[in-house]
């Protein structure tokens, strides 16, 4: 496959400089409404998926991630808007260009891998060839090559009802890429995995992505498969791109309450501005019940003025829980009493009444036990917390 190209065009939603690229697919003001349905399925989205990059649209079920894939791939018809392939447009409605599936030059992976049983290996993986009327005599050279890419080197004549649920999705893999697409699209294809599994084939995917430097858009409700694999997350929620970034940008930065609460962990705190700070970027000193100080900065581009009630948001890696033990409590914890203790294996997930706020899930180190009814505090360290509006 071609290398990708560094590009050096500024825009708004792009990569720094030293990691910009040409962009693959473009798409702009893109819109779907299903028939009979009260609001768009996808609302006026706009997207760049830059060559060589794995692009994630991320979202619940129903917020339109598949159907803005579906629109890319030409199972679906955009009720307006427009889509590139680099700088050929392949859906334009206002000239009622819609450029068909076969024409498109896509390679996609659905949730069902849609191997055809009655094949061996081989011939699944060469069917879209001769489909495109590859030349015979590079059929075979192309297949082998391919399946030697995605581990399954010496299986060409294995039947397809043999292979385990990892082969059955090396073959779809391997069939949407034999034909080196411009882009490859994949449909949540690891949920049918068990989880080892799926956690195994995440980092094939990726490492399999590296090496053919393809651009792919990945759709999946799963928060840890988009930071596992993206260089980039649109997330998504009612048919709207709410915020898009790096899978950093996102966790550390999130610009909507939606994005905070979707992407990881998020335990709110409620309290009250009693200093503002600027140094760059919003930083605001928020007291709490127990008149515990909290360091943290306004989400986006608010303004959190003082003396404003307000919300503190705080990743679960940012508390440490600590035995009470009859100490007094630093300036920067919260006092409260265990209630419940879970063993998650590699860590405890302590269920703690935190005074004055209501009970929190804390995870805590396995070789630190705690026990029902103990006073405990929780450290809040650091000052990445985010501070939002009530």
């Amino acid at each position: 496959m071609a290398e990708a190209t560094a590009a050096v065009t500024a825009s708004s939603n792009a990569w720094p400089v030293h990691q910009r690229r040409n962009v693959a697919v473009r798409l702009e003001s893109i819109t779907k409404t299903y028939r009979g349905a009260a609001s768009p399925a996808v609302n006026n989205v706009t997207l760049d998926v830059p060559d060589g990059q794995f692009v994630t649209l991320l979202g619940p079920s129903g917020c339109g991630k598949t159907t803005t894939l579906r629109i890319v791939a030409g199972l679906e018809n955009a009720d307006s808007g427009k889509v590139f392939f680099g700088d050929k447009p392949i859906v334009d409605t206002s000239r009622r260009l819609h450029v068909r599936p076969d024409r498109r030059n896509v390679g996609m992976v659905f949730q069902a891998y849609a191997i055809w049983p009655h094949m061996t290996v081989a011939q699944n993986v060469a069917f879209p060839l001769h489909a495109h009327k590859y030349p015979r005599k590079d059929i075979r050279k192309r297949v082998s090559e391919t399946l030697e890419l995605v581990g399954l080197g010496g299986l060409e004549d294995r039947q397809a009802p043999l292979l385990s649920g990892g082969q059955q999705q090396r073959v779809a893999l391997a069939r949407a890429i034999v034909t080196e697409p411009h882009i490859l699209l994949l449909d949540e294809p690891f949920s049918n995995l068990d989880v080892k599994l799926r956690e195994q084939m995440r980092l094939e995917m990726k490492l399999l992505q590296e090496r053919v430097e393809v651009a792919v858009l990945f759709v999946t409700h799963d928060q840890t498969e988009a930071l596992a694999l993206s260089d980039k997350i649109a997330i998504m929620d009612g048919g709207v791109v709410q915020q898009q970034g790096t899978p950093a940008e996102l966790y550390q930065q999130p610009s909507t309450k939606f994005t905070r609460d979707f992407i990881g962990n998020t335990l709110l705190f409620t309290g009250t501005v009693t200093e503002t700070i600027t140094s760059g970027t919003f930083r605001t000193s928020v007291t709490t019940a127990g008149s515990c100080v909290i360091a943290g900065r306004a989400y986006g581009d608010a303004a959190i003025a003082t003396g404003e009630d307000v919300q503190i948001a705080v990743r679960p890696e940012d508390i440490e829980i600590v035995p009470a033990d009859g100490a007094t409590r630093p300036a920067n914890a919260l006092e409260g009493t265990l209630v419940t203790a879970l063993f998650m294996g590699d860590r405890f997930d302590y269920q703690v009444d935190v005074a004055g706020q209501g009970r929190r899930v804390v995870p805590g180190h396995l070789s630190v036990p705690f026990e029902r009814g103990m006073s405990v505090f929780l450290t809040l360290n650091g000052e990445g917390h985010t501070i939002w509006s009530r």
